[in-house]
């Protein structure tokens, strides 16, 4: 499933079709594709997991779910939930969910819960966890409400980093190791996004789908935890349950 950061980097990718006319819609999704053409995109945003193409009164919702995928200016032999062309390119989705939405994205969605945002509250962040006493913390990091953006790669990667379990009680957490779990959900995004961008990223993974505490030289644990019945990777030494 596409994390935030990759969902920045599609946005960054597509700028050049920014205030294009969609010359044609097309593709299999059940969106009002006539709605579509003709129309100009004002811009395009994006809100954790969720890509927005923006139009004047309304935007589409692209949700790549676990195994969505995009292409500019090159098809796949599948067939796209959705084909938007441009007189400079065109841009398909695959294997998405795509909803269409009736009003500004901005009446919607809090932005400031979105870890890459430049509105990110890193106060709000906190607030919203020490809400959640009795929940794992793998569960917690993986609320979108909480963490924008933060996917299952991040969520190993962060826990590792601050050296907690991930069934630890998050009401039993230190506070000083709360601040640095929001702390390092933000920067652990954006290094994913520069390692994303360099096409390096699991170079540089240090708990996800790892064999080996570096630290340790342990064996990592792996299995699913949490309500979200996610994979995990820790460490069972140094990684603190609580």
């Amino acid at each position: 499933m596409p994390e935030g950061p990759t969902v920045v980097i599609l946005k960054e990718e597509v700028q050049p079709f920014a205030g294009k006319t969609v010359i044609e819609a097309a593709g299999n999704s059940k969106i009002p594709l006539g709605t579509i053409q003709g129309q100009t995109i004002r811009q395009f945003k994006s809100w954790g997991k969720h890509f927005l193409i923006c139009f004047n009164g309304f935007a589409l919702r692209v949700h790549f779910l676990m195994w969505g995928s995009y292409r500019i200016n090159v098809e796949r032999q599948l067939a796209p939930r959705l084909k938007l062309v441009f007189e400079n390119g065109f841009v398909c989705f695959y294997s998405c969910a795509i909803r269409f939405i009736d009003r500004d994205p901005e009446t919607i969605y809090d932005f400031s819960s979105d870890v890459m945002s430049d509105t990110w509250d890193t106060e709000k962040a906190r607030a919203k966890v020490t809400t959640h006493h009795e929940s794992l913390v793998c569960d917690v990091l993986l609320d979108q409400e909480i963490f924008s953006g933060v996917g299952n790669i991040i969520k190993n990667e962060v826990l590792y980093r601050i050296k907690v379990h991930p069934e630890s009680q998050t009401g039993k957490i230190p506070s000083n190791k709360i601040d640095e779990l929001v702390k390092e959900a933000r920067n652990y995004s954006f290094d994913f996004y520069e390692w994303k961008k360099k096409f390096e990223l699991k170079k540089h993974w240090l708990a996800h789908n790892r064999k080996v505490c570096v630290r340790c030289n342990l064996p990592l644990v792996r299995r699913h935890t949490g309500l979200k019945n996610r994979r995990s990777f820790f460490c069972g030494n140094c990684q603190v349950l609580y």
